[in-house]
């Protein structure tokens, strides 16, 4: 009999697509996954994985360039957000469909956040890609989703990596991954002419991107002295104050709330809109379990 998983998948942007890796390679070690809940990107990847729909999505973004990731945002002039966030689940409602969460043969939650109320908004039932699309709503970024005049955005703004909204049974494990770990990253070092192209290829998008956002944004003033260190950009202190953030309360939740496995991805693996990265990232995924994997063995040994 194989051994169930409750499985709990964290939001962390673009490094979310690590969430499919670590899918793959539960199931090549023979686990099954009985239920799952996600908050942002944790979300998205849970959400397809529970519609039946996950590798489809792996085959459309491990295709991206950054050509493809800029004709996704769409840029807004509007004060709550910089991008709409509309074309992207636009795209995945025509490529993958439309579902409804509790057709799903496995129990899944997406969570959201109501600001104004400051509650967890929880979607076990409904429209699966509206329930992503709030779930996803990262504050000043992406524009937040109306419901019944209420503002609602990220998930991991109060519940980053939501433990405590799984279903359990009787039997299983509870498996948590955390994107957005405070770890060391190794950055590949590029060796080959290809990996160097790439790599001008990939500052070039960061370049492009950062100042497409900078239309946006408040700028800096540029009088400081020379002498100070150079101050952070508005998009840029905003990702790490929320990187930050759900750091804290990552760890805040997993005191009260132990993963019998807990795998973690660097949160410095990748930006928050970098998903050319995708392939990389799945591949980081799969090796951030395997990694876990050991030592969950080894404890379980131990113990015997």
């Amino acid at each position: 009999m194989k051994q169930k998983v409750a499985l709990v998948l964290g939001s962390g942007g673009a490094r979310g697509v690590a969430h499919i890796g670590v899918i793959e390679a539960l199931e090549e070690k023979g686990f099954e996954i009985s239920s799952i809940a996600g908050s942002s990107m944790g979300a998205v990847i849970g959400g397809l994985y529970a519609a039946g729909k996950m590798q489809e999505y792996k085959d459309w973004v491990t295709h991206f360039d950054k050509i493809d990731v800029f004709k996704l945002l769409d840029f807004t002039l509007s004060l709550q957000g910089v991008v709409r966030g509309e074309k992207v689940f636009k795209e995945m409602r025509k490529l993958l469909g439309e579902f409804n969460i509790e057709d799903f043969p496995i129990p899944f939650t997406a969570v959201a956040s109501n600001i104004r109320t400051q509650k967890e908004v929880l979607f076990s039932e409904g429209n699966l890609m509206d329930a992503l699309r709030a779930s996803c709503a990262i504050p000043t970024v992406m524009t937040p989703v109306y419901l019944e005049n209420e503002e609602i955005v990220d998930g991991g703004v109060l519940n980053p990596i939501p433990l405590n909204r799984v279903k359990r049974t009787a039997g299983d494990i509870l498996i948590a991954v955390d994107v957005n770990a405070e770890i060391p990253f190794e950055k590949k070092v590029a060796v080959t002419a290809e990996e160097v192209q790439q790599d001008e290829k990939n500052k070039q998008f960061l370049d492009e991107f950062t100042a497409r956002i900078r239309r946006y944004l408040p700028k800096n003033t540029g009088k400081e002295a020379s002498t100070t260190p150079k101050k952070l950009g508005y998009f840029d202190l905003l990702n790490r104050s929320i990187d930050l953030m759900q750091e804290k309360m990552t760890s805040l939740q997993m005191e009260i709330i132990k993963p019998d496995m807990l795998i973690q991805v660097s949160r410095n693996s990748c930006g928050t809109f970098e998903f050319y990265k995708s392939n990389e990232l799945v591949e980081l995924g799969k090796e951030a379990f395997n990694k876990s994997y050991s030592q969950y063995r080894n404890g379980l040994e131990r113990t015997e």
